[in-house]
């Protein structure tokens, strides 16, 4: 009760008075700078947030990306391994094939010079058993004609072989 007992409505007026035009002079010199201060920090901030959103987007894509890459570089790579083993595969097939097929030609090389030797030296034994064959009749001619009685039974028995037609 005693505040009631000290008030004095002049004193009020004063203090309301000073109050409403302390508030004016704020409102109109005060507020709207740190409102405009406020505002461009509020601003400030979101375009921060928006960035750093925009800047954790991108590093996605870019991560998103790099797997991609990574993906195709190791698709690639497995594609090259298999390209090169293929490779080697029909490399040494071929080169297999080709040692078999000269093999093969040195085989049959070896089979015909075998085969025209064997016939070389069959020809060449026939002609030694043709010439001894020769000397050998040559010497018996020799000595069956050598006797003119000989002879004569000789013609004889070959005229009686021969059949007349």
């Amino acid at each position: 009760m005693k505040l009631l007992e000290d008030f004095s409505i002049g004193l009020f007026f004063w203090q309301t008075l000073l109050f409403l035009a302390l508030f004016f002079l704020l409102r109109k010199f005060a507020w709207k700078p740190i409102l405009n201060a406020v505002n461009e920090r509020e601003a400030g901030i979101k375009n921060a947030l928006s960035e750093a959103d925009n800047a954790r987007k991108e590093m996605e894509n870019l991560k998103s990306d790099n797997d991609k890459i990574l993906k195709e570089a190791r698709a690639e790579r497995d594609a090259m391994i298999k390209d090169a083993r293929e490779i080697k595969e029909t490399m040494i097939s071929e080169a297999k094939e080709e040692a078999k097929a000269q093999a093969t030609k040195l085989i049959e090389q070896a089979k015909t010079t075998i085969q025209n030797e064997k016939l070389a030296a069959i020809t060449d034994l026939k002609n030694q058993v043709a010439d001894l064959s020769i000397n050998i009749a040559e010497k018996v001619m020799k000595d069956e004609l050598s006797n003119k009685d000989k002879q004569v039974a000789l013609v004889e028995k070959m005229l009686g072989d021969i059949e007349l037609n």
